[in-house]
């Protein structure tokens, strides 16, 4: 594994650079639309971070003393501004997500406060306020197009919410709330990180492996041979822990990775004395509820739905109680079936949560004659990505093509650049597909740099990263990947195109910014549904021995199992979606919300599945307390309602329907967060969203619920 990039801080790094020298030696402050990565050095992050925000702030206070202000003159130059910080920050974002250091961390979390303050600062300040009020009054904002205008209504909007009309002395208290807030949250991710790849399993035992697909096998060998030790050594990497609970035989081992995994970064872990999260999630609610209450909401959920496409708190329950009226059954159904196999086959009386995945599979085989590992070998890691890429260029009229380049992160690091109908290169972006140590775990896309019109008319071209946590390849043979990661990585590069194929000039409201919350998961939840075609699968399927495409026979026990265990599955989701949300509407006064109780009551109403007491699950909730989707797990769900409509229109037209397909790209790939959500899914759809398509997809019979 190649080392962290990240040299270590010597002394104040205020004092090594004055600023000629930060402007000509400096890689985060040199003027490239890609990032130097291997340049970047931690004791380069704090100079280049106080370099852009003086001078921001100094160019702030030039802009704020013009007699007149219009689009051209304040809000051109305010975009400049904040693009600058942004291709700085975002690979220090990055690279503390996928290379995460103990230099990197330190300066990474002495930056925080800066930021925030920053932040503050911009969204407190009263004069710039009262200039955009003054451009969205004026005749000239007539002439605005639609996604200027909502540039300018968004930026009023997160004023209000971010406290410009409260006092002196509020104002103060939300800038050490944020501040604190931030602080807390990354925390919250450290820990959990830590906690992860501080427990490891060794075993000498090469019995207690058994039922292990043989990659595994062999990764857990490779990780004791890289600590000299005979034998093998397990991780909760998620690769490896999903096929031990999965497929391992031996229900000790199944029991013992379970525990280590639902008690990371708890009071029931192991190091729990040094990455417990218990208190930190109080303090987080806490937090977040006096932020909400400082700016009029009653809770923080309130709060959250400012910007979403829902705005009451109880519809949110309605859509989520109104799922459980129809899946629970279902669902109940599906784990007594699973139950009475474990029982009936193999002499189980009863099973437990570390019993779960694994029978659930051999029921599947046993139903079906398929898993997951039996599709592996279909699925080399570069034959999706290629089946994949000309999925969309089908689909869009594009191009994708790799770039070899030198300028990455890691040696594991692809770059592909998309080019238009005219071979012109108008996108680009990184992938990064393996699990190792030092790197987050889970999949996500995030952005490099935004699309947005320069001063000089020219484009900057948006440039993304999609980032997996996969098995790498083993000598010879490649990564192959699951059917299940196969839809993980279709989803991300959902959101990636999203984020590539925008044709919004305006960096607040291209790509995936300005889209409301709840409707963002909309573009890779699309994406998932091409996992199931055969079409599709043509192109993404080559066996990495035979060369063979995926035949008929394994398509379509693919297809008959697709809907397995879906009531389980959707149930877990709405459990996931409750919890949070109860979460923050809970009415605790100024004490500490009791999480473990907030979510034994949820699990008590609905779930059908048992769960043991020392299950802390919510310690390493990182999606509502380190990322985005506080108060708005929901909008999984709610996205999934969105995208399967808009793919029964495909279904409805023809898969590759060219005038369909260039209708999805305009009318939402294209536009951004340029207009409102529902706005944009009428003008695709012809009408606003209905639930059927979802149910349909999740073989949710419409007859007996609607």
């Amino acid at each position: 594994m190649r080392l962290p990039i990240f040299g270590r801080p010597q002394g104040s790094p205020l004092q090594l650079y004055n600023s000629e020298y930060l402007q000509m030696k400096n890689p985060l402050l040199q003027k490239t639309h890609l990032p130097s990565f291997k340049k970047i050095l931690a004791k380069d992050i704090i100079p280049a971070l106080d370099k852009i925000l003086s001078d921001n702030c100094a160019e702030l206070k030039n802009l704020l003393k013009q007699k007149t202000f219009t689009w051209e003159n304040l809000i051109s130059p305010l975009e400049d501004m904040h693009d600058r910080l942004d291709k700085m920050w975002s690979p220090i974002g990055h690279l503390n997500n996928v290379m995460n250091s103990s230099p990197l961390r330190k300066v990474y979390n002495q930056c925080l406060p800066k930021l925030s303050d920053y932040n503050t600062k911009i969204s407190h300040n009263v004069n710039l306020y009262k200039a955009i009020q003054v451009i969205a009054s004026s005749a000239d904002y007539k002439k605005l197009d639609i996604a200027q205008k909502k540039v300018i209504q968004n930026e009023l909007r997160d004023f209000k919410l971010a406290g410009i009309t409260l006092s002196s002395e509020k104002k103060k208290c939300f800038a050490k709330l944020n501040k604190r807030l931030t602080k807390l949250q990354t925390k919250f991710e450290e820990n959990l990180l830590d906690a992860t790849h501080a427990w490891t399993y060794y075993l000498t035992d090469e019995k207690k492996l058994s039922g292990l697909p043989a990659h595994i096998i062999q990764a857990a060998k490779n990780t004791a041979q890289k600590k000299h030790k005979k034998g093998w050594i397990l991780t909760l990497d998620f690769p490896v822990y999903y096929a031990v609970m999965s497929y391992a035989d031996n229900r000790d081992l199944r029991k013992v990775m379970y525990e280590a995994y639902v008690t990371r970064a708890s009071d029931q872990g192991s190091n729990a004395e040094k990455y417990d999260n218990t208190k930190i999630m109080e303090e987080i609610l806490c937090v977040r509820q006096e932020l909400a209450q400082l700016i009029g909401f009653k809770n923080y959920a309130e709060y959250s739905l400012a910007t979403k496409m829902i705005k009451d708190p109880k519809e949110i329950f309605k859509f989520s109680y109104d799922l459980v009226r129809r899946t629970k059954r279902m669902a109940e159904k599906e784990f007594k079936a699973l139950s009475s196999f474990a029982k009936n086959q193999h002499g189980m009386k009863k099973i437990y949560a570390w019993d779960i995945s694994y029978y659930s599979e051999k029921l599947r085989q046993k139903n079906y004659a398929i898993s997951q590992e039996t599709l592996r070998p279909y699925f080399p890691e570069d034959v999706v990505l290629l089946g994949m890429f000309k999925l969309v260029e089908k689909l869009y009229g594009i191009k994708i093509q790799e770039k070899k380049t030198q300028n990455k992160w890691h040696l594991d690091v692809r770059y592909f650049e998309i080019y238009d109908k005219n071979k012109k290169s108008f996108a680009a972006f990184y992938t990064d597909l393996y699990a190792r140590q030092n790197k987050r775990g889970g999949a996500w896309m995030d952005e490099c740099c935004v699309r947005r019109r320069l001063k000089n008319g020219k484009i900057q071209n948006p440039v993304a990263y999609l980032t997996c946590n996969f098995s790498m390849p083993i000598k010879n043979k490649p990564s192959l990947l699951t059917h299940d990661e196969v839809i993980t990585l279709f989803h991300e590069f959902g959101h990636c195109l999203q984020h590539l194929l925008t044709k919004i000039d305006y960096s607040e409201v291209s790509g995936i910014n300005g889209v409301e919350w709840d409707a963002v998961e909309l573009s890779s939840q699309f994406m998932e549904n091409f996992c199931w075609q055969k079409p599709v699968l043509n192109l993404i399927s080559k066996h990495h021995e035979t060369g063979k495409k995926l035949s008929k026979n394994l398509y379509q026990k693919l297809i008959d199992s697709k809907n397995f265990q879906a009531g389980m599955q959707m149930m877990r989701q709405i459990e996931f979606a409750l919890f949070d949300f109860y979460l923050h509407t809970a009415k605790n006064g100024k004490k500490m919300v009791n999480v473990q109780s907030i979510l034994n009551k949820v699990r008590k109403e609905i779930s059908v599945i048992p769960t043991p007491k020392f299950n802390r699950f919510q310690h390493g909730f990182s999606h509502i307390f380190a990322g985005g989707y506080a108060a708005g797990y929901y909008s999984y769900k709610w996205a999934e309602v969105l995208s399967s409509d808009v793919f029964s229109k495909f279904e409805e037209d023809g898969l590759f329907n060219k005038s369909t397909a260039k209708s999805f790209l305009h009318c939402i790939l294209e536009q951004g967060g340029s207009q409102d959500a529902m706005t944009l899914f009428i003008k695709f759809r012809g009408r606003k969203p209905k639930i059927n398509a979802l149910l349909r997809h999740s073989g949710i019979l419409l007859s007996k619920i609607i």
